[in-house]
């Protein structure tokens, strides 16, 4: 069965009396982004915009100063831990059957990986990109071979990060001609990786997932 926005919300309505405070703001705020990216089909830019927040709804939390993480670190321990509580195997099969071929694509798409545009930026030689282009690329598809699905998960995500920039930064125009597979790939993608992200964590709501961020303040 698909899972959508109404089947999880139907869902927390049930058992948000059971969630401690911080799981029931998150998945909340989560489903609220989803439910929203869902309702711009044909508008697959603020459909990009919208699953992003709600994966950081779902995964930010308020970090001490002794812990320094980048946002990026943040995520990939996120998906990690996703990875690990999945029991019933949605993320490897998101990665290993259903998207495998356009994961690929996504990889060598240079669009999409940061150091190509430090290069036009001229913070990096065109060797230099290259290399690192390669060497990620190396390591993508040896996780790939291995069936590393949280490895593969997280370059997937940073280099949507790269994307997530691009876009939220005004590096891009609304619509463009320039980016449209690169969004429409993404938007494919997150409309099945954000709900079962949710969905996981509602399996889980006994687990400890964090402080969340701008806690609701009275």
């Amino acid at each position: 069965m698909e899972v959508t926005y109404q089947s999880l919300k139907a869902r927390q309505r049930s058992e948000r009396s059971e969630y401690s405070e911080n799981i029931g703001l998150r998945v909340h705020r989560a489903l609220s982004w989803l439910h929203k990216a869902e309702q711009m089909e044909g508008d697959k830019d603020s459909q990009f915009i919208f699953y992003w927040i709600a994966f950081n709804a779902a995964y930010s939390n308020v970090i001490g100063d002794c812990y320094r993480y980048t946002e990026q670190d943040t995520f990939r321990n996120f998906i990690e831990r996703l990875c690990q509580l999945d029991e019933q195997g949605r993320l490897a099969d998101l990665v290993w059957n259903e998207f495998a071929s356009s994961i690929r694509v996504l990889l060598n798409n240079k669009f999409v990986f940061q150091p190509f545009w430090d290069f036009h930026n001229h913070k990096k030689s065109e060797q230099e990109w290259e290399e690192r282009f390669k060497a990620a690329n190396s390591y993508a598809n040896k996780a790939l071979g291995g069936k590393n699905t949280s490895a593969v998960l997280s370059v997937i995500f940073s280099r949507l990060y790269t994307l997530r920039n691009q876009i939220i930064h005004g590096g891009a125009t609304w619509n463009s001609s320039a980016n449209r597979a690169q969004v429409r790939d993404a938007v494919t993608f997150l409309s099945k990786f954000i709900p079962f992200t949710i969905e996981i964590m509602m399996d889980n709501a006994q687990e400890f997932w964090g402080e969340a961020s701008y806690p609701v303040v009275e």
